[in-house]
Formats: C-alpha cells, sequence, structure tokens
C-alpha cells in the first residue's frame, strides 16, 4: 500500500573527460657517485621545567581547596534546607485546606 520513493541518482552534469591511459616507461638508472646529504642541524630541545612547591604554596593550594569545599557544601545544604521547608509549608498548607473544606462539608 506504502511504498517509499527511492531516489535516482543524479546524472552528471557538464563536460565529462575519460579517464587518463597511464602507460609504462622503462626506468634507467645512472651509476654516478652520490655524495651523501649533510645532516640537517638540529636545536636541541630545552627541558620541560618542573613544578617546584614552596611550603607557602602548598598551603595556600590546601586553604584554598578547603574553602571551596566548604563554600560547596554550604551551597548544597542551604538548597537541602530550602527544599525542606517548602515541602513542610506546602504539606501545612494542604492539611489546612483539608480541614476548611472537611469543617465546612459539616456544617451544611
Amino acid at each position: 500500500m506504502l511504498r517509499p520513493k527511492i531516489p535516482t541518482m543524479p546524472q552528471p552534469t557538464g563536460l565529462v573527460t575519460p579517464p587518463a591511459v597511464v602507460e609504462p616507461t622503462a626506468v634507467t638508472q645512472q651509476h654516478t657517485p652520490q655524495t651523501p646529504a649533510p645532516a640537517p642541524i638540529v636545536a636541541p630541545v630545552p627541558a620541560r621545567p618542573t613544578v617546584q612547591l614552596t611550603p607557602g604554596a602548598v598551603i595556600a593550594l590546601v586553604g584554598s581547596g578547603t574553602a571551596v569545599v566548604l563554600v560547596v557544601g554550604a551551597v548544597l545544604v542551604s538548597m537541602l534546607l530550602a527544599v525542606a521547608v517548602t515541602g513542610a509549608s506546602v504539606a501545612i498548607c494542604a492539611l489546612v485546606i483539608r480541614s476548611l473544606i472537611a469543617s465546612e462539608g459539616k456544617r451544611r
């Protein structure tokens, strides 16, 4: 019933050149001595400097790492506290609304 339409390959446009024919040629060798090429001069690569940490730098790294951990922890705890307070307030609102609806039904 539903058959997919298969696209046809487009035909080349413009001038189409036939493939070039490569004919083998004879290889001739000459017996002339060749002087070896001089080796290229390569500049020495400087060694990578090693990182040396002084005691002050180590203390600074430890202090900054501790500060980052404390700040991230405080942000996560405050977000968790905000979610908990919001959930508790929504639960209290639901209880109050349920109580109002139930007491209004008893008055009639």
